[in-house]
């Protein structure tokens, strides 16, 4: 039997195969750059002579999870680019190395789906001194799967709207039937320009989070000097790894969700509440999520899904899963960075996101929520 939530000491491209079948519900990872930072162990990925070597030398680790990763499985990968500094390394000298995209074609004549190329706009990038060109200020995050149908639950993950439906000389706006044929029949619109024609602004729940996620640079201040941002871990935790699942059969379960529509008063709460939904030009209170339900029925106890990160460098993803209460599993294959990660985790304090609380948010009163809201702003 694996043990759960603890760190691996060891290479990723061997461990992987100690690990049973059909094991992990999500991985969510970022293994090393090109040529970026060397982490002081011999055989490390990162340092390969050329791209195309580490290219292959990641491919080979990569496509050992997809023995390990469910079939309903997702994988989450960061990854971002470097500049070539000599021809010898895969690009003209200053060029960059397009290294990810190099990867992401390798992966995708290997079977596996690129579902979205997220891009982590750093709110906080580091400064850069060089003047022939413009800084970067992003990574990428790319959503990969095994198989066109998986666990995604959107509605952990939607947003506030930003906007109020609007009207033109009383008429809805945008006009019935300027859109796209397509437009109000894509999976997840709900029918966005029916929705608009009675005033709504889009789905009751809240906005789907889009591809371009700003997110400020880890702030870790150990021995690791590239640390995931928990921001950047915690939307692809929520949506493709289960809160539960059966221990029999595997099948996750899920919570219905509502809106609830409640007055807050002509001015409405802070537009930065994260409770709070625009809606029908009013504001309501909180999307509510209901209890799980079991996805079959089987009658067998659950157990938290299983996100496993095969380069755990400084723990961020087992102390988001913590967070969450998910259970994880971590691959370093530097011990001294294995200590660091385990003692970040264990010592993590027990402070709520605020994912977590849209999530689990109960219902009060509606004079303490007025209450709370009118504090707030």
């Amino acid at each position: 039997m694996i043990g759960l939530n603890r760190v691996i000491v060891g290479d990723a491209r061997r461990e992987l195969a100690k690990l049973p079948t059909s094991f992990v519900d999500c991985v969510i990872t970022s293994p090393p750059y090109f040529q970026l930072r060397d982490f002081g162990v011999s055989g490390q990925l990162g340092l390969e002579a050329t791209v195309e070597t580490w290219v292959d030398e990641l491919r080979l680790a990569l496509n050992g999870l997809i023995r390990v990763l469910k079939p309903s499985g997702s994988l989450w990968l960061n990854l971002g680019d470097t500049y070539s500094r000599h021809a010898r390394f895969g690009a003209p000298p200053k060029s960059l190395l397009l290294a990810p995209e190099r990867l992401l074609l390798a992966l995708s004549k290997d079977g596996w789906i690129v579902r979205n190329k997220v891009i982590w706009a750093k709110t906080n990038p580091m400064p850069s001194a060089v003047a022939d060109r413009l800084s970067t200020t992003y990574d990428f995050l790319y959503f990969l799967t095994r198989s066109p149908r998986y666990f995604f639950d959107l509605d952990a993950i939607r947003l506030p709207h930003r906007s109020l439906a609007h009207s033109r000389r009383g008429r809805p706006y945008p006009p019935a039937g300027t859109a796209a044929p397509r437009f109000g029949r894509v999976s997840g619109n709900h029918g966005l320009p029916a929705q608009r024609a009675r005033g709504k602004v889009g789905h009751r729940l809240g906005k789907n989070p889009g591809d371009v996620w700003p997110i400020g640079t880890g702030s870790f201040h150990g021995a690791h000097f590239a640390v995931f941002p928990p921001g950047l871990v915690e939307r692809p935790l929520l949506a493709t790894c289960p809160e539960r699942l059966c221990t029999r059969c595997g099948a996750p379960h899920r919570r219905s969700s509502r809106a609830r529509h409640e007055g807050v008063g002509p001015n409405g709460p802070p537009p930065r509440e994260p409770r709070v939904f625009r809606l029908d030009r009013r504001y309501t209170v909180s999307r509510r999520r209901g209890p799980l339900r079991p996805g079959c029925a089987c009658g067998a106890s659950s157990r938290p899904g299983l996100v496993l990160d095969p380069f755990f460098g400084a723990g961020t993803v087992g102390l988001v899963a913590e967070r969450h209460r998910r259970h994880w599993l971590g691959i370093e294959i530097n011990p001294g960075y294995a200590r660091l990660a385990e003692q970040r985790v264990a010592r993590a304090s027990e402070q709520e996101s605020p994912y977590e609380g849209m999530r689990l948010w109960r219902e009060q009163p509606r004079e303490s929520a007025r209450r709370q809201l009118a504090l707030r702003g």
